[in-house]
């Protein structure tokens, strides 16, 4: 088990009080490496706590820069940033917030040509991506690669968060569910507009980067109650949070009787459409 420096037990102090988490829980955080995907408005509040939690190494993967229409949200860059790569100004952020956290910056995007290369080499996948494709195609990699994946997304004043192990059966022997069951398929083009064409609240990506940094902890530490078969729904307008149960669908292209999908390939085109 890594130990702890006498500057981190000074650190994390208060972690070490709570009896969920320990001195051995706060060396299960130090040895775990999480990827996320997206550094934006759910990556932003997401990347600082597990940060600041003492997640000992952290991969950032996002191709986009620093724009003045992100800074109503995602809250890990500043005005001077603009026009820099995220990952870039994610990683001094979180060198700035933790020097014991190792962080990637990964200026690039997710594919199916590395999606299973880079998932692989991480504990855990955290999706905090803004586009169908890419929350598919993180989902299928992980589930090849029998990672967890703990998945955020936003509406304009909701979000929603749930922790997908489809690489798992539960005790009846059934399969978890993943986040095909959930959405079975894409939406036609147009039908959901993105965060970007509706607009979204920004504190509603504080609230909800939050509760997925939340849940990855959760895994890390093998806690119970985690979000596995459950989709956690919070409705910022009326001030409400609810929970509904995910099932396994047998017809699920993926983990179903009659699987179709059996390696990564089916999203190549998606690949070079968003290239």
């Amino acid at each position: 088990m890594t130990t702890l420096s006498p500057e981190e037990i000074e650190r994390y102090k208060r972690h070490l009080l709570v009896k969920d988490i320990g001195g051995q829980g706060q060396q299960r955080l130090k040895a775990a490496r999480v990827l996320i995907v997206g550094a934006g408005g759910l990556g932003s509040p997401l990347l600082m706590y597990l940060a600041a939690a003492g997640v000992g190494a952290l991969g950032i993967i996002d191709d986009d820069r620093v724009s003045l229409g992100n800074l109503q949200r995602q809250v890990a860059y500043r005005t001077d940033d603009i026009g820099a790569l995220k990952t870039e100004r994610a990683a001094a952020l979180v060198h700035a917030l933790n020097p014991h956290v190792e962080v990637e910056a990964m200026p690039f995007r997710l594919t199916a040509e590395n999606a299973l290369s880079v998932v692989s080499r991480y504990d855990i996948v955290a999706d905090g991506s803004d586009n169908f494709a890419t929350r598919y195609l993180v989902n299928d990699a992980c589930y090849f690669a029998r990672k967890p994946l703990v998945f955020a997304a936003l509406g304009q004043m909701e979000g929603y968060v749930s922790t997908f192990r489809a690489f798992e059966t539960d005790d009846a022997g059934t399969p978890r569910p993943s986040y095909r069951d959930l959405f079975p398929e894409p939406p036609a083009p147009g039908e959901i507009p993105s965060c970007e064409e509706a607009g979204v609240l920004g504190p509603v990506a504080g609230v909800i980067g939050t509760l997925q940094a939340v849940e990855v902890v959760k895994a890390i530490l093998g806690l119970e109650g985690t979000l596995v078969g459950r989709l956690l729904i919070y409705d910022a307008l009326v001030g409400r949070f609810q929970t509904i149960a995910l099932k396994w669908d047998g017809n699920n292209p993926l983990t179903g009787l009659a699987p179709s999908i059996r390696d990564l390939s089916i999203h190549a085109a998606d690949s070079e459409q968003r290239a």
